[in-house]
């Protein structure tokens, strides 16, 4: 029986699945490994990660926290989770510059496809490396750094140059955050506001079920100043600040979500919506994710709104948040500021794939780029001409892989042509 991903639709069609405890024998198993991709905590809904050959995973190898002398990075193993390594900066007074949702996921899987969180003016997490470390089809190292030629089409590379081992991230002086969540935004304040609602705090998510009337919640996350608290706002354009604790899908108990009601936290304590101590599902979901050019995002979420009575049934929840541009060639906010249009769907593989197509096509005039590790269909091919440097993309997988090695279905599908 098959292996499967976190949410189960998945299958995994290899059973050879090696855990190296060093990097040494993961040099070993790729050099003797005819096809291998890395699989990191298994969070990704799409088949990225998946081959028929042999998956590593590097969850065994000593994560190796190291920070710099001038403590402005620090080095990690890339198969170390989120979580692991923000204790660790707060225990050296460090931080990273933002969180993705779930601090469950390992670091290398993250940066390979791009994953973010919100903020106006922070960039995805991929912004963060510094440096980064790849067991390459011979089963040697190689180390890039920014400023490197080829760095940038490296770093998000969706594991077909190699496994990433090591990876270096920027760091800054820890700091404080206080979360707020507001209920029932109506949508023309929503709509009239978009901006402004977002320059509200440092990282504002807005969830909706799609209903007519109103954004269900925005969760506005505030980086604060050293020994600064925290006044609760009370309104958001006509949406109260709820005075409990909420979890983003109405009705589900928010014991696993990072604490609110505007209360002061350290902040790899709050920028995620949900504790790392905690497993935030049971798996019971898909996720889709496009993301738009921040110029157009109210009319994308116009454009949703009006196709929803098609989808929303199938929806747990949605979530709208903004990512920074990067210059990273395979990253969803290449060269331009962005919105994520993100969807918790209920697990209907069918019908969501459905739904997923009717998206594509509603938002292919505005140039919306899916999440490489959620579902999305690509049909027609036409995901890779989305990025600017696809051929350039292209030319460096040939050298760093000029076999193949590291190639799967979904590099086929959605890269190669």
């Amino acid at each position: 029986m098959n292996e499967t991903n976190w949410a189960g639709n998945v299958a995994y069609r290899t059973s050879r699945i090696h855990h190296p405890e060093s990097i040494e024998e993961l040099q070993r198993i790729v050099a003797a490994s005819e096809h291998v991709r890395a699989l990191g905590t298994r969070h990704a809904f799409s088949d990225v990660s998946d081959t028929s050959g042999d998956l590593v995973v590097l969850d065994r190898i000593d994560p190796d926290i190291r920070v710099s002398a001038d403590r402005t990075t620090v080095e990690v193993g890339s198969g170390t989770r989120y979580g692991l390594l923000a204790e660790a900066l707060q225990a050296e007074g460090l931080a990273l510059h933002n969180m993705a949702s779930l601090p469950h996921l390992a670091i290398g899987g993250a940066v390979a496809t791009a994953s973010h969180g919100s903020g106006d003016r922070s960039g995805s997490l991929t912004s963060a490396v510094a440096a980064i470390e790849i067991v390459d089809a011979d089963g040697g190292l190689r180390r890039v750094e920014r400023g490197e030629p080829d760095f940038h089409g490296v770093v998000v590379s969706l594991g077909a140059l190699g496994v990433a081992t090591r990876i270096t991230l920027d760091v800054e002086p820890t700091y404080d955050v206080a979360q707020e969540v507001h209920t029932d935004l109506p949508w023309e304040a929503a709509i009239a506001h978009f901006d402004e609602v977002f320059a509200s705090a440092d990282s504002v998510s807005m969830f909706t079920t799609w209903r007519p009337d109103a954004v269900d919640q925005v969760w506005r996350k505030t980086r604060l100043a050293p020994g600064a608290g925290y006044q609760r706002r009370g309104e958001l354009f006509g949406a109260p600040s709820s005075d409990t604790k909420l979890h983003p899908i109405r009705g589900v108990d928010p014991v696993h979500c990072t604490e609110q009601l505007g209360e002061p936290g350290p902040w790899h304590e709050r920028l995620p919506h949900f504790k790392a101590d905690h497993t935030p599902s049971a798996g019971a979901e898909l996720q889709s994710e496009y993301l738009v050019p921040r110029e157009r995002a109210v009319e994308a979420v116009e454009i949703l709104r009006a196709l929803s009575p098609m989808f929303a049934e199938l929806v747990q929840v949605s979530e709208f948040r903004t990512i920074a541009a990067d210059e990273h060639w395979l990253s969803s906010a290449y060269e331009r500021d962005t919105v994520g249009l993100h969807f918790t769907w209920f697990p209907r593989s069918v019908q969501v794939r459905g739904a997923a197509v009717a998206i594509e096509d509603a938002l292919a005039p505005l140039g919306a780029r899916p999440h490489w590790g959620k579902v999305f269909v690509d049909q027609g091919g036409r995901v890779a001409e989305l990025y600017p440097r696809i051929e350039d993309f292209r030319e460096l997988r040939e050298q760093w892989d000029p076999q193949g090695k590291f190639r799967n279905t979904f590099v086929y599908r959605h890269l190669v042509h």
